[in-house]
C-alpha cells in the first residue's frame, strides 16, 4: 500500500504565494508549511499519474483496482507480473473471450507454456422448437499445456482461472506435459 513519502518538498509551496503582508507572519508560514505537506503527495500523484494508469508502472495495489476497470478477476495468487501483463492485455484478451485464442492467450500468460486446445466444438440446432438437441456429447474442452517443468504449474489455479473463462456447462480437462 502506498504511503507518504518523508520530507516530500512541495513543488508549489503555498508560503511563497500568500501576499507579502503574510510572508513575515511566523504563524501564518508554519501553518501554510503543514499544508504542503498533506498537498505535496497529491501534486507528486498528478504529476506521475499517466504511470499510475499503465499496469506495468502503476504500484501494486493500483494494479488490482485497474483491473476493475478493465472488468478483470485477478487472482491474489498470482505473481505481480502475471496481474500486470493480464491487465495491460484485458482489452486485448476481451475481444476474444469465449473463443478457443482467447482461452489460449490467457493460459499462456499464467504457465508461459505452448497451450494446445481440442473442444468439442459446434452450434447445435433442432429444426422444431423445444424438441431434442441433436448430437451425443456433451461440451468438452481439452487444454493441453506444454511446459519445461510441469511440477511448477499450480494445477489448481490454473483449473480455477479456465473454469472462470469458459461457459458454465462446458466440462474441462487440463493436461500439463513436458
Amino acid at each position: 500500500m502506498r504511503s507518504a513519502v518523508d520530507e516530500l518538498i512541495s513543488p508549489h509551496p503555498l508560503g511563497e504565494r500568500m501576499p507579502s503582508v503574510y510572508t513575515d507572519d511566523d504563524f501564518t508560514q508554519r501553518f501554510t508549511r503543514a499544508l504542503d505537506e498533506v498537498i505535496a503527495p497529491v501534486f507528486t500523484v498528478l504529476d506521475c499519474f499517466a504511470a499510475y494508469l499503465d499496469p506495468r508502472l502503476a504500484p501494486a495495489d493500483f494494479v488490482d483496482w485497474l483491473a476493475g476497470w478493465v472488468a478483470l478477476d485477478l487472482d491474489e495468487s498470482w505473481s505481480a507480473a502475471q496481474r500486470r501483463e493480464l491487465v495491460a492485455r484485458a482489452v486485448h484478451l476481451h475481444r476474444f473471450r469465449g473463443t478457443r485464442r482467447g482461452l489460449a492467450e490467457h493460459v499462456w500468460l499464467l504457465t508461459g507454456g505452448r497451450v494446445d486446445i481440442a473442444d468439442s466444438g459446434g452450434t447445435s440446432v433442432s429444426t422444431r422448437p423445444e424438441g431434442p438437441i441433436p448430437g451425443s456429447s456433451p461440451a468438452h474442452v481439452l487444454i493441453r499445456i506444454r511446459v519445461p517443468n510441469p511440477e511448477a504449474v499450480d494445477r489448481a489455479r490454473i483449473t480455477a482461472a479456465v473454469r472462470r473463462m469458459v461457459p458454465a456447462h462446458v466440462a474441462t480437462t487440463i493436461e500439463v506435459t513436458t
